[in-house]
């Protein structure tokens, strides 16, 4: 089966801990460590680069949080990360581990490095970075665990430095094709995660450079693009692989709950052969009931699609139920996924409940509600919540009305008060007025 590739066209100029040389493109070279060249110590990180290279890519892995390196030219001039030409020739990205330098036209010639970079290192000379994908399985089953490995590799040769995994990212997104005939037409594109090289989880050892993806199908089913990404700083790569279609999950719960003691619920696991191989089917899962106990269950390999469990009856209320799934695909692929959790609600036949026992040791049995009576309490309960709110609301329409009339009232007085001060001056006034007239 073909590998999937991503291709880096760009040249690189790494430092790590191993040397490959392309003979059909332009070198690098390392000055060997005697005592002739290296009369200082940073002259070991003396490099030369030929006439005919159009741009490099530097990368310097240094000490943590140490300041970025210095790049000395042929010509003795210096490059600094402040102090970059102003014809946008050189840009350089500077991390607290590592320096990523691009360079334009670089000049020939010898070329030296000086910071604290890692001892040990040599200069690596990476023509095109590629990353082997194995190809997504034909058929994919919804909430099934994934697990997908990739190598990064230099032509023939793998990148096992492990300083490299600080330098790139490797993800991977699921885009919906949009078509109409499937369940995930129209939905947002789902994040499934990252290739990672730590030795946790799916991956196998830390540094090997093998990168492993462990991704969940917990998403809708349906035809789905797949779009892998290689992130570098100053670059990014992505491919578009053809689209897949993420199948149902082969096996769906069906109950008949029980409602008195004595009798038990009768859970069916039904297996869709479609796509899976029946008789491979195994389930592991557990049971919650109401009063949070849980009780944990497994139906191994059977020569039938439908699986039976029953479950004793305990106490009426809701019943939860997780299983994970182990089988074959029909091409004979291992597969593990998990089931939405399944739950169903089982009542009291009589309505009764065995609640505690008496002095006697006679068991009392308490009148127990029914999920119509529930309902009808919580429907009374709302209406009630709902009448009095109605009413609180009358009564503040009312005490503001009556503020109302009263403001109305006061100012309606105070007018009337003013009316009669005005009148009784006006008719003083006049009165006066009248009197000095008569005196003259």
């Amino acid at each position: 089966m073909l590998n999937i590739l991503f291709h880096i066209s760009t040249v690189f100029l790494i430092l790590p801990l191993f040397v490959f040389a392309d003979s059909n493109v332009p070198q690098v070279k390392y000055y060997d460590s005697d005592n002739v060249t290296n009369q200082i110590p940073y002259f070991d990180n003396r490099f030369r680069i030929d006439s005919n290279i159009e741009e490099v890519k530097l990368i310097f892995y240094r000490q943590r949080g140490s300041q970025p390196i210095i790049l000395v030219k042929p010509d003795g001039t210096k490059l600094k990360i402040n102090s970059l030409p102003d014809d946008n020739s050189v840009e350089w990205f500077d991390d607290r581990t590592y320096d990523m330098i691009k360079i334009k036209n670089p000049m020939a010639g010898p070329w030296q490095a000086i910071g604290q970079i890692l001892p040990g290192s040599q200069i690596l000379v990476v023509t095109d970075v590629m990353i082997e994908v194995e190809p997504l399985p034909k058929i994919l089953l919804a909430g099934e665990t994934l697990k997908i490995t990739g190598k990064l590799v230099n032509g023939e040769k793998g990148l096992t430095d492990p300083l490299f995994r600080a330098v790139v990212n490797l993800d991977i997104d699921f885009f919906s094709s949009n078509n109409k005939l499937y369940d995930n037409f129209g939905a947002a594109p789902v994040k499934l995660g990252s290739f990672l090289d730590d030795g946790y989880d799916y991956d196998e050892k830390a540094g090997d450079g093998v990168y492993t993806g462990e991704f969940v199908l917990n998403f809708a089913p349906g035809e789905w693009l797949p779009i892998y990404y290689v992130k570098m700083p100053m670059m990014s790569r992505e491919l578009r692989q053809k689209p897949v279609v993420i199948q149902q999950s082969p096996v769906s719960i069906t109950v008949k709950a029980s409602d008195e003691e004595g009798v038990n619920h009768i859970v069916k696991f039904h297996i869709d052969p479609t796509y899976v191989d029946p008789q491979s089917i195994i389930l592991q899962g557990k049971i919650e009931y109401p009063d949070k106990q849980e009780f944990e269950f497994s139906l191994l390999e059977e020569d039938k699609d439908l699986r039976i469990k029953e479950f004793e009856y305990t106490e009426a209320g809701i019943h939860r139920i997780n299983v994970d799934v182990f089988g074959k695909t029909i091409t004979g692929r291992e597969f593990v996924l998990t089931l939405p959790q399944f739950n169903f609600n089982a009542e009291n036949k009589n309505g009764l409940l065995i609640s505690s026992i008496d002095e006697e040791g006679n068991e009392i049995l308490i009148p127990r509600k029914t999920a119509a009576e529930i309902l009808a309490e919580k429907e009374a309960l709302a209406a009630e919540a709902l009448a009095i709110e109605q009413a609180k609301m009358k009564a503040e329409e009312e005490e503001k009305q009556k503020q109302m009339y009263i403001t109305i009232g006061i100012i309606n007085a105070v007018i009337i008060i003013l009316g009669i001060c005005i009148f009784v001056f006006i008719a003083i006034r006049k009165k006066k007025a009248a009197k000095t007239e008569l005196s003259l």
